[in-house]
Order: structure tokens, then sequence, then C-alpha cells
């Protein structure tokens, strides 16, 4: 025959036992949270230094647009050809204004084009050097929009008065949803939810002279 007091001690350590596994349990759960936490606070921290690189980049082209106003036109990306792509460039080249002016412009669309590739930092490693200054993927396009040019007292459209508009695009880490403006193809991103684009307008004033 048992005596009362030892069942009570069995008891009492079996329930102590089963309060210690719950606690362990949920300890794991919330330093599975917490794991979870991290990893995307990582993604958010990515995803936000690609926006402030690529708004860098953005500007950067805008300045070197309006410190080359009689060869604007020739920053334009013809259509399926991307700053910063090896295989779809478009052509670093300029046929505007004076030989001197021309030079400038394939100088500011050549670095433009490197920047978006990453020149500005590099990284040793594998046998190689690495281009590592830029988003993943990133892309650039310049294009012209004609029906906003200002019109004349005549209404004769005044020729590069119009609105060039600059974007950048680049690979997200995670699908969102698709950038009304296109600049990239969906491929190479995996789909355009995959894609990031940041944009501006800007106009290139002209000095005219009576």
């Amino acid at each position: 025959m048992r005596r009362p007091g030892y069942a009570r001690r069995s008891s009492s350590a079996g329930f102590s036992l089963l309060e210690v596994l719950i606690s362990m349990l949920i300890v794991m759960v919330g330093l599975l949270g917490l794991a979870g936490m991290q990893a995307r606070a990582q993604i958010s921290e990515l995803e936000s230094y690609q926006r402030a690189q690529a708004l860098v980049l953005l500007y950067d082209m805008a300045d070197r647009m309006n410190n080359s106003r009689t060869t604007a036109s020739c920053f334009v990306s013809a259509a399926g050809t991307y700053y910063g792509d090896t295989t779809n460039a478009p052509a670093l080249a300029c046929s505007a204004s004076n030989a001197a002016d021309q030079a400038m412009a394939i100088a500011s669309m050549t670095a433009w084009h490197n920047l978006l590739q990453g020149s500005a930092e590099t990284k040793s490693g594998g046998g190689g050097t690495a281009r590592v200054g830029a988003m993943i993927g990133a892309r650039g396009c310049v294009t012209y929009d004609t029906a906003t040019e200002y019109r004349n007292t005549s209404a004769v459209a005044l020729g590069g008065t119009g609105e060039y508009t600059l974007m950048v695009s680049w690979q997200g880490m995670a699908a969102t949803f698709a950038p009304t403006k296109t600049c990239g193809t969906a491929t190479q991103y995996g789909s355009d939810a995959n894609r990031r684009t940041v944009w501006t307008t800007m106009r290139v004033g002209t000095l005219a002279t009576r």
C-alpha cells in the first residue's frame, strides 16, 4: 500500500514536466517567428537600398541630360534597347550639334550605361572582378514624347521642347505588382511582378537669342 504523500509527489512531478514541454514549444514557435521576421526585415532592407541606388542613378542621368542640352535627343533609347544591358544596349552615339557636344553626350551615355552595370564598385574573387555597384538586373530607359512639345503662335510644334521620361528598373526580391512604366523585359525579371521601376519626367531647356 502506497503512502499518500508518495502519490502526491509523483503526480506533481509529472505535471511539472508537461509544463516544461509546453514552455519549450512556445519558445520554439516564438523563435521561428523571430527568424521569419528577421528574414523579412533583411529583404525590406535590401529593397530599400536598391530603390535608393536606383533614384541616385535616375537623377544622375537627369543631370547629365541637363548638361547636354543641345544633344539631349541622343540620350533617347530605341524600343527594345536598355542602358545597362550587355546584349540590347542603345547606340551610344550622337550626331546632333557640334563635335565637342557630341563627344560629351557619348561620354555621358557610356558612363551611365556602365554605372547601371555596377562600375561604381567592384569586387575581386573567383578569378575575376565583378561589378557590384548597382541594383540586381539594373536597366535604364529614356523616351521622348512629341505630343507634349510646345507650340508657337502658329500652332507649329517646337522640336525638342517635349517631355523626356527617364526610367530605371531592377530585380525585386519578391513579387508585388507590375509597374505602369515599362523598362526592361518581363522575362528578364521572371515576371513583371518582380520588376521595380522608378521614373521621372523632365524638359530640357534651350537658350534662345534675339
